[in-house]
């Protein structure tokens, strides 16, 4: 049986990026600087004979994924469940103010990333139940194809942590760059990890 690769892509650069906030589930636009990257990442990617384009359902990942589909001839299928995590009443804040507001909250929420919810939002379980039957779905539909996922920070992170068996709690150790590409490979019994968060100049 032939492999079926998946090419996982975080979106582009976004709107106000430079501070470093918890964005979730704000529908924030690619920035001027992001929409170069992810055309540059498209270039890469334009010889790859992509059977399939999926996106988050978020501006920032559609806008994305719209771009590099284009010189496949694809329309991306957009799937709301392939969504950053939801971060709840923390959303649209940096570090330093969530810090400052609520710090034994942000201390339990560092203590405990890989599973501790964000208030009024999702944990990274959470996100992995939603995201991880769309990857399965997506595989079944694709045999020995490839296909891509335009998707978040958060929501790359956990389908790496379980296509590879790495605890939810060591997600972070993933690197996800805006604009990067990650490859994974099934062939039909097991996962491989052929790339991990390449990226690119524009």
């Amino acid at each position: 049986m032939a492999s079926t690769f998946l090419y996982l892509i975080r979106h582009g650069r976004v709107e106000g990026a430079e501070r470093r906030r918890f964005i979730g589930h704000l529908d924030v636009p690619l920035s001027p600087a992001g929409e170069a990257e992810i055309r540059a990442l498209a270039r890469q990617l334009a010889p790859v004979s992509l059977a399939a384009m999926y996106s988050s359902d978020l501006e920032r990942a559609r806008r994305s994924a719209e771009l590099i589909a284009a010189a496949h001839r694809l329309s991306p299928q957009i799937v709301p469940a392939l969504r950053e995590m939801a971060m709840g009443r923390w959303e649209g804040l940096t570090a330093e103010e969530i810090q400052s507001r609520e710090p034994d909250a942000f201390r339990e929420w560092m203590e405990r990333i890989g599973e501790f919810p964000f208030p009024e939002g999702e944990s990274v379980p959470d996100l992995l139940a939603r995201a991880w039957p769309v990857v399965e779905g997506i595989m079944r539909t694709h045999p020995g194809g490839r296909v891509a996922i335009v998707a978040h920070g958060g929501t790359n992170r956990v389908i790496l942590c379980r296509a590879l068996g790495v605890p939810l709690e060591r997600l972070l150790t993933f690197g996800q760059d805006y604009a990067a590409l990650s490859l994974l490979e099934w062939d039909g019994g097991r996962w491989a990890l052929r790339l991990l968060n390449q990226t690119g100049s524009p």
